[in-house]
């Protein structure tokens, strides 16, 4: 029990530790959470299973978004100036006021 306890943290950590850091959030971190898990005395294995789907992007395979998701006739460019407004904060470029008034992107 104890070996199988101990290989549990092991892949819990070395799963932790290949977590990317968020730089959106520097004090909210997967990595960290992944960390205390894998000390924590009542580790399952579900939870390490739950870990390695994501490490592994299951969901993102089983479940695969088409372009119809990706690009909403309602919004075509919704997706792309979202990821253009995250790179931008990220170097800290804010909208100019006017553009921001006038709800202009």
């Amino acid at each position: 029990m104890a070996a199988q306890t101990g290989k549990l943290a092991a892949d819990m950590a070395r799963i932790a530790g290949a977590c990317p850091i968020d730089p959106l959030r520097p004090h909210i971190q997967l990595q960290t959470f992944l960390k205390s898990l894998a000390t924590h005395p009542r580790l399952t294995p579900a939870a390490v299973r739950a870990a390695q789907a994501l490490e592994r992007n299951e969901m993102q395979k089983k479940y695969a978004l088409t372009e119809k998701t990706l690009n909403p006739p309602s919004a075509p460019l919704h997706y792309e100036k979202l990821v253009e407004g995250i790179d931008k904060s990220m170097q800290g470029i804010k909208r100019p006021w006017w553009k921001v008034v006038f709800g202009i992107w």
